[in-house]
């Protein structure tokens, strides 16, 4: 085995798992958060890359890029509620000390992953210049992103292969695997990257076209290499992929579990496109600095990944192991750790907006807007610190329609709500950036109340 995996204490059926006392509760957040935050930035890295070698080619293929990548978060709802289920769904199983059923949980969640992916990839294909004339946005820009948005999508099997070992591993407490295993293909994927845009050591210069191929190429290599790297002897869940059937009872129990999350994705992923939309009515720098403040201020919300991560696994295990005061502790330990650390990058990138910025793109007006973006983002962070975090630990129990509730109340009873207001009567886009703040004070707030609550102890998955 790699020094990189990280060592899962075996479990067997019908021994509970031995929870840490409360003087480890920090340190066991941390071992599991840490992996997955380097996890994220590294992603985060790719994306900033990617985006800085696009942002080369001009404003319309930054926006093309983004736009195509804003629908492919929306279209991609149903793998994540297969990936919400898995995690429950092994959490529970190992904390219980049913390893067996763990594994089968994760051979079950690659089948209907694999299916489902591929069943939406058809359609974005087929229908991708119609998706990008939802943001209202016409020429290049629109060729671009739809010619993006149909490549890309050939991955998407392969993706699901990827996201449901992923969200196994971290159910049962094993964040290290994804971490190496994501790291050697955002490298590969920079590498390819800079070869297909710019036309390096003797491969054409393709452009936005040259980006699309090289994260199919990523993706496809991440899924092989997850499902080569699950058959060997001494992980923490073992894939058997010589004994795949499915089992429909088994899947619907993980889709039951992972639907709300699915929903929640797809309700907030079409509203994001409305914003989006309202956005591109001001014009293309404003569509570009949305698009570059995302990626830049994507590094100030790695810890909230990573607490999430954590607190969903802990607060599972907890359950499984009939703890149900320790899976509540730990879930406000992560909360408060997560706070801490999102908050200190937000400053950071406050600090540096302006000099951060202007690496992207050589235009003063979409730095300009780029660092008014920034600036709102920054200081959300505390919120969607509580946000995430706390949406982690209620899923990690099973209750995945609190985020639900809590994430479409705050996206469209304030922020999509505000902006129709503020384009309504002709306000600065800068108002529109604010409106996230208004936002997250209500989805926190939901899901905060709810998880002080008992009724997320008693779900059963």
């Amino acid at each position: 085995m790699s020094e990189f995996v990280e060592p899962v204490p075996e479990v067997r059926r019908g021994a509970a798992m031995v929870l840490p006392p409360p003087e480890r509760m920090r340190s066991e957040v941390w071992a599991l958060a840490w992996p997955v935050i380097i996890s994220f930035a590294l992603d985060s890295i790719l994306g900033l890359a990617a985006m800085l070698m696009v942002g080369r080619l001009g404003a319309e293929a930054v926006g093309a890029v983004g736009l195509a990548t804003q629908i492919l978060g929306a279209v991609r709802a149903g793998i994540a509620a297969v990936g919400t289920g898995t995690v429950a769904l092994v959490a529970r199983h190992v904390g219980s000390g049913n390893r067996d059923d763990a594994e089968e949980t994760l051979k079950q969640s690659v089948i209907f992953g694999v299916l489902v992916s591929t069943i939406i990839a058809i359609p974005v294909i087929v229908f991708a210049p119609q998706l990008m004339a939802l943001f209202r946005v016409k020429g290049l820009m629109a060729t671009m992103g739809a010619r993006y948005l149909q490549i890309v999508m050939l991955a998407e099997p392969f993706q699901g292969i990827f996201l449901m070992c992923m969200a196994a591993l971290r159910g049962a407490g094993d964040t290290r695997t994804p971490l190496w295993i994501g790291g050697f293909i955002d490298v590969i994927a920079i590498v390819l990257n800079y070869m297909l845009i710019f036309g390096k050591w003797g491969a054409p210069a393709m452009g936005v076209d040259g980006s699309a191929i090289a994260t199919l190429i990523a993706i496809a290599a991440g899924g092989l290499l997850f499902f080569w790297v699950l058959s060997l002897e001494g992980m923490a869940l073992n894939f058997h992929w010589h004994r795949l059937r499915p089992d429909f009872a088994l899947g619907r129990r993980i889709l039951a579990v992972g639907n709300p999350a699915a929903i929640e994705q797809l309700i907030v992923q079409f509203g994001f496109v409305a914003y989006v939309a309202f956005i591109a009515h001001y014009g293309d720098p404003e569509v570009a600095a949305y698009f570059i403040g995302v990626r830049i201020l994507a590094l100030s919300f790695l810890p909230g990944f990573g607490f999430a991560s954590a607190s969903a696994t802990l607060v599972g295990q907890g359950l499984g192991a009939g703890d149900p005061d320790f899976s509540r502790r730990v879930g406000w330990v992560a909360t408060k750790m997560a706070i801490v650390l999102m908050t200190a990058m937000g400053l950071v990138f406050v600090i540096f907006a302006h000099p951060i910025a202007a690496v992207f793109i050589d235009d003063k007006v979409v730095i300009w807007y780029t660092v008014q973006f920034m600036y709102a983002l920054a200081a959300g962070q505390p919120l969607m610190a509580i946000d995430w975090t706390i949406s982690g630990a209620l899923r990690g129990a099973g209750d995945s329609r609190t985020p639900l509730y809590g994430s479409v109340a705050g996206f469209y009873g304030m922020r999509l709500f505000l902006t129709v207001l503020i384009v309504r009567v002709h306000g600065p886009i800068v108002l529109i950036w604010w409106t996230l703040i208004a936002d997250y004070i209500v989805r926190s707030a939901i899901k905060a109340w709810r998880f002080r609550g008992e009724h997320w102890v008693t779900i059963r998955v």
